[in-house]
């Protein structure tokens, strides 16, 4: 079986020590990087461009029309198809949307979708089911998908259990330490999660401190590390199931 290395990080537009930034990337190493918070304003696409190759990557799909969700990879992974999703807007509240690509590695499909939900329950509950849909109708079978990002909830919180739609909490699963992922300096709040198709199955998960990590900003990187299956899977693979389905 093939090992996916998933980042998640919410990089605060990048407005704190972008050399940090940069060499947190660099040392996690990633396949996929899920990013929130990207720069969305001026120049936000040499912006993200400049982000990628800084973190030896490349960008896959996002930016500003995703609601500044991105995707990157490593020259490894081979892309299929990418979407730019925006959910539906609340007044006073900020656009909020999501990152969407089919990818492979060493042949193995699965798809990622990175988002950052809202800080008002309703909207994130809303946007979820969305993403589901969105899932259900347009992405392949074959293709496992990876739910990840700021979620702005704990995991007591209704959204954390709507994320269950998903698949497996990663960390909840294979986590190692607290997994507290803000603020970066201090953190007292697991905000940042990764959800999983039940077909992909999570060994590691962590959120990375270290000097850099506390100035590059001010959320802790999230790692997990997945199994991927073979290319074709199996028989018994399980799709995106939509809220209120029979289990």
């Amino acid at each position: 079986m093939t090992t996916l290395r998933l980042l998640s990080y919410n990089v605060r537009s990048m407005r704190d020590d972008v050399d940090a930034l940069a060499r947190v990337m660099r040392e996690i190493a990633p396949d996929v990087a899920i990013i929130q918070e990207a720069p969305r304003f001026l120049r936000w696409r040499s912006r993200c461009a400049a982000l990628a190759r800084r973190a030896g990557m490349v960008v896959v799909t996002g930016g500003r029309p995703s609601g500044a969700n991105l995707v990157l990879s490593s020259l490894a992974v081979e892309v299929a198809a990418t979407h730019e999703l925006a959910f539906t807007a609340d007044r006073h509240l900020h656009h909020r949307g999501a990152a969407v690509a089919v990818l492979k590695l060493k042949g193995a499909p699965f798809a990622v979708a990175g988002t950052h939900l809202d800080l008002i329950e309703a909207p994130r509950l809303r946007h979820l089911d969305e993403l589901a849909a969105f899932a259900a109708s347009t992405l392949p079978e074959d293709a496992p998908l990876i739910v990840g990002g700021d979620l702005n909830a704990v995991p007591s919180s209704a959204t954390w259990q709507r994320m269950r739609q998903f698949g497996t909490d990663a960390f909840a699963a294979a986590g190692i330490g607290d997994g507290l992922t803000y603020s970066a300096i201090a953190p007292v709040r697991r905000i940042d999660g990764v959800f999983a198709d039940p077909r992909l199955q999570p060994t590691k998960a962590e959120a990375i401190d270290s000097a850099d990590v506390r100035i590059a900003s001010d959320h802790r990187p999230l790692v997990v590390e997945f199994l991927l299956p073979d290319a074709g899977g199996g028989a018994d693979a399980q799709g995106v199931q939509l809220p209120g389905q029979d289990q």
